[in-house]
């Protein structure tokens, strides 16, 4: 993304997992972001990605981007979100031993991700008590509501679709989101990949970031 970006990497019963990291100037917490499917090209440097990544670190999280099992430098193969999940749980096991005081209000967490990461960001923050641990945020761009699973999130998760999204209706998002009392912004004439809309998408999230605790 930059070039103060670090590549790390961590290793998950017996495989390697491959993860981008930025460090904001002066942090107050962590970001996780999951990125797109996996074998249709979703890698941790997709553009909705890094935005999601920029917008966390103007706003003072580190920010880890793994790429998932099967993805680049990662060792495993595609899981259909169950492994990539538990990749992702593992990842946060691992950053409590870099922050020690890790989702407190000292080191505040954030989960988030891009379509099929939506899925995994959610699927991860359903199970973060079996980590003892609590995220401040969700972000869930594009969430892949018609195509996974998704579950319940928080009514104060961060929920962004474009109205004219060619993969993930529109009308299905709301459908997943309307039981929830889940708010749901809405990008106008804007498709699932946030063409021309990035900027504005980032400056978005960073407003969204800024406005204070998820309870």
């Amino acid at each position: 993304m930059n070039a103060q970006t670090k590549t790390q990497y961590f290793q998950i019963e017996s495989r390697r997992i491959e993860v981008l990291v930025d460090q904001a100037t002066s942090p107050k917490g962590l970001a996780l972001i999951a990125h797109p499917h996996p074998l249709f090209g979703g890698t941790n440097q997709n553009k909705v990605v890094q935005t999601l990544a920029r917008a966390f670190l103007e706003q003072g999280y580190d920010t880890w981007r793994p790429n998932f099992r099967g993805v680049g430098a990662s060792e495993g193969v595609y899981d259909e979100g169950r492994g990539e999940t538990e990749d992702f749980l593992a990842l946060l096991q691992a950053a409590k031993t870099v922050y020690p005081n890790l989702g407190t209000e000292a080191r505040c967490l954030a989960l988030a991700g891009f379509s099929f990461g939506s899925f995994v960001a959610s699927m991860a923050f359903e199970k973060l008590g079996s980590l003892a641990l609590c995220a401040e945020k969700l972000v869930l761009i594009g969430p892949a509501a018609s195509r996974f699973p998704m579950p319940a999130v928080p009514e104060h998760s961060i929920v962004i679709h474009g109205e004219d999204d060619e993969v993930v209706a529109l009308d299905d998002v709301m459908a997943w989101a309307r039981p929830l009392a889940l708010p749901v912004l809405v990008f106008p004439q804007t498709s699932h990949f946030f063409h021309g809309r990035l900027p504005l998408l980032k400056q978005r999230v960073s407003q969204c970031l800024a406005q204070g605790r998820q309870n």
